[in-house]
């Protein structure tokens, strides 16, 4: 791509001292026309930096998006390595050792995780896919949306911070029905409350609301992580990007998830937006009108 970019100037250069040079002999061999040469050669050369402008805006999008290409088959890599090798040990340790009952239940247990985790990015990854195909047509249906997002909080709730602390604070309004797709909105409450463990600290709390006011449902997950910018806030619902920088970040993910957040949202006529919480982190809001 570097090497794209030191053509691309270049040939800029070429032209621009060409267009010049022809200027410069035209205006020499027909003094009387050089008002007419000057109009015409400064349109010229505006359309012509405003093409090259446009042009290198295009390359420079291309090189960002390839370079989180590149980047999401690395995290996938990683994403897909980590919880394979933690149940790899865990299945030989039961293999290997004479293990109580209870012992043996836990191990089962923490595997079963690891498996539901990579069963929800195998899930992101083909839904992202049909997405982008426009091969899902989001079937939709009622249900009850109260028991969904309590189910999915009961499954990512961590209680491993100081003895039987929760790290997610539940407030959910019960009974609340709305029409939609349900496997699509699993993936989206699923993807905003691990984003919100995700870019906390150890054992921050995450808030989790949903209710409902004037006729709309809201739901609103809040955490007390890293916040994001108001210049990334307009970003993050873009397909591969991530919070930070592309070198320097330490969290782990795809870029998939809030893209898939957006697109579900809009395919069912609801809105999400992103504030501040106080005195850190971010609160996602969803509305579903």
């Amino acid at each position: 791509m570097r090497r794209t970019f030191v053509i691309f100037y270049a040939l800029i250069t070429y032209a621009l001292a060409e267009l010049i040079w022809w200027g410069y002999l035209l205006a020499k061999h027909m003094p009387s026309d050089i008002g007419m040469i000057m109009g015409e050669g400064s349109v010229f050369i505006f359309v012509f930096f405003v093409g090259a402008y446009s042009l290198h805006k295009s390359i420079n999008k291309e090189r960002k998006l390839q370079e989180q290409k590149k980047n999401f088959l690395l995290s996938v890599t990683h994403e897909l390595k980590s919880p394979l090798a933690s149940i790899k040990i865990l299945l030989q340790t039961i293999q290997k050792r004479d293990l109580s009952k209870e012992q043996t239940l836990n191990f089962i247990g923490k595997a079963l995780m690891d498996i539901e985790r990579l069963d929800d990015m195998v899930e992101n990854m083909l839904l992202a896919s049909k997405i982008d195909n426009r091969s899902y047509s989001f079937p939709k249906d009622k249900f009850n949306l109260s028991v969904l997002v309590d189910s999915i909080v009961n499954r990512l709730q961590i209680t491993k911070c100081e003895g039987t602390q929760q790290i997610i604070d539940a407030e959910i309004e019960p009974k609340i029905e709305i029409t939609g797709d349900k496997f699509a909105l699993t993936s989206v409450v699923t993807n905003l409350v691990e984003n919100a463990i995700k870019y906390s600290g150890p054992c921050e709390t995450v808030g989790v609301k949903l209710f409902s006011k004037e006729g709309k449902v809201f739901l609103e997950v809040a955490d007390h992580g890293i916040g994001i910018s108001d210049q990334e806030k307009n970003r993050i619902f873009d397909k591969f990007y991530r919070v930070g920088s592309e070198d320097t970040r330490n969290t782990k993910g795809t870029g998939l998830g809030l893209y898939i957040v957006k697109e579900v949202l809009d395919k069912h006529r609801a809105s999400i937006k992103v504030k501040d919480n106080r005195p850190a982190g971010s609160i996602f809001e969803v509305v579903f009108e």
